[in-house]
Parts: structure tokens; sequence; C-alpha cells
């Protein structure tokens, strides 16, 4: 599966790592940077808001979008953590935000001393069901955005788009 982080700014790095602790943690899928402009089947883009994620699992041939917000970085947060979690809602993953800093889906919930961007074993597990062979036509969440507020004020709202 192919991304685009052209527009994404000082995100870079970070995406260029949380794509590989995917890549190294998962086994039906691979996540590539795209070889042409437009023709990424998800792109992540550096926002001034709060980090948003289409909710997958995106497959080739889709249309997802990942935005990295500076105000979760403003208020604390790991940038690795950032991409990678918003990279698994890219790949069909809730969040579960009273999980613990193990889990890279609990996302603010640890706190801003958490830097985990490594999936856990469990999460890997379902990615890898979310790309088991004959999956594509299984889209729970199509179309819907997750809007991850990085403070604990707020709470996540899942949206269709």
């Amino acid at each position: 599966m192919t991304y685009d982080a052209s527009g994404a700014g000082q995100w870079a790095d970070p995406i260029k790592q949380a794509v590989q602790n995917w890549n190294d943690a998962v086994h039906n899928v691979r996540l590539e940077p795209a070889s042409t402009p437009g023709s990424a089947d998800y792109v992540y883009e550096a926002t001034s808001g709060w980090p948003q994620t289409t909710l997958g699992p995106i497959f080739p041939g889709g249309n997802g979008d990942v935005q990295l917000g500076q105000q979760a970085v403003d208020e604390g947060y790991d940038t690795t953590r950032i991409a990678a979690h918003e990279t698994g809602h890219i790949l069909g993953l809730p969040d579960d935000y009273s999980g613990p800093c193990s889990e890279l889906m609990s996302g603010h919930g640890p706190g801003t001393s958490c830097t985990n961007a490594k999936p856990n074993a469990a999460e890997a597990a379902q990615v890898d069901k979310n790309y088991a062979a004959g999956t594509p036509a299984a889209r729970p969440h199509h179309h819907q955005v997750v809007i991850d507020v990085w403070s604990g004020r707020v709470l996540t709202r899942v949206a269709p788009r």
C-alpha cells in the first residue's frame, strides 16, 4: 500500500520511522512511498489543528488521509508516536485511550511521557487480520474520520465523511 508524505513538512522523519515500525510488525500489508504524485493510497499532511485520520482499513486503490496536527505536538506529545498512531487508523485500528503506553492505539491516554511508537503484538495481529487474503471487501469503517484530540479535555469523535 502506498503513501504520499510530500505535504507533511517537518513530519518526514517521524513518518519514516512510524512506517518502518508498522512494516517490522505486520506481514499482510507493506507500506511504501508512492512512486508518482497523486497515485498514493493515502496521504500524510501537516496541519495546525488536532491529528485526524480516515479510519480504515484502507486498501490499495483506496483514498485515505492522515492529518498530522501541530496542536498535539504543542501539548508535548511525541511526533513519531503520533504518526504511528494515526497510521494505525489507516490500517483499521480504533482508539483505546484507556490502554497503557505499550498500546500504540492508546494515543494520548498514557500522557506526554509515553513515547512508544511501536504497535504491540495484539495490534499487529489485528492489522494482519484486516489484510488477510480475501478481506478487501470488508470495509467496516469506510468513509469515517477519527479526530484524535491528544488532550484529556475532549473525547475523540468519529464522524461520517
